[in-house]
């Protein structure tokens, strides 16, 4: 059952080069009852988005600005450092992923079930826009991989959708400054034995004409940090 909602959410935005959406996204955002405050780390944009950003006004969004572009997981470690409400999730500054499915990720948190729930593309009913054939097993293969490593049972490690209890996710050491975030904190978050849900989501997925970013290198990386932190690679680097 989702809980009622109040506000509880810190909503951490990392933005780079998202003039197209991010206006609309903050708009969506703020939409749901579950929002306290709106993190927005851009990360270096050169393409306009600073500019939109600095004429925002609503109370509830902060924007952090990066000097340089430094990669999603150093945007989110920033991030995460500035959020004071209870829970933080991460919420990428495109529109492939819906602010108002927040209730449900919600939900595990706030009966006190979960410590961390992941948003899954692959267990929902709901709507997909059908895009890449390659992404979709790619990412398959790399939860499957991070699964074996991690002793978890995930269905989408790579999701964006990841809602934590603020305190859990303040206390990960998160070292990786781009997509490599996905496979580190997951892999850190089954290293520490915290409760995980899985929710299903919807996706609206984006193409690279219309500024979608991840590509190959991002899942050659992935497979690294899969064992770089793992408990195989923590032994290696200790021994």
């Amino acid at each position: 059952m989702i809980s009622s909602p109040r506000q509880c959410l810190s909503v951490v935005v990392p933005c780079y080069d998202e003039v197209a959406t991010v206006v609309e996204l903050l708009r969506r955002v703020l939409a749901s009852p579950w929002v306290a405050e709106v993190i927005v780390v851009d990360d270096g944009s050169t393409d306009g988005t600073r500019e939109l950003l600095a004429e925002v006004s609503d109370p509830m969004v902060r924007v952090i600005l990066h000097e340089r572009n430094m990669g999603k997981g150093a945007a989110l470690r920033t991030g995460f450092a500035a959020a004071s409400a209870d829970y933080v999730i991460v919420q990428d500054a495109d529109l492939e992923y819906d602010p108002a499915e927040y209730g449900e990720l919600m939900a595990p948190l706030e009966d006190g079930r979960a410590d961390v729930v992941y948003g899954s593309r692959f267990v929902s009913s709901r709507p997909h826009r059908v895009l890449y054939f390659w992404h979709s097993l790619g990412n398959r293969l790399l939860t499957l991989l991070s699964n074996m490593f991690t002793g978890l049972n995930l269905t989408d490690m790579e999701t964006c959708y990841k809602a934590f209890r603020r305190e859990v996710i303040q206390a990960i050491d998160i070292r990786e400054d781009r997509f490599g975030f996905e496979p580190e904190v997951t892999a850190k978050v089954a290293h520490q034995r915290l409760r995980v849900f899985e929710v299903g989501i919807s996706y609206s997925g984006r193409t690279y004409a219309d500024g979608k970013k991840i590509g190959w290198r991002d899942g050659v990386r992935a497979v690294s940090c899969i064992v770089k932190y793992s408990a195989v690679g923590r032994a290696v680097r200790w021994s």
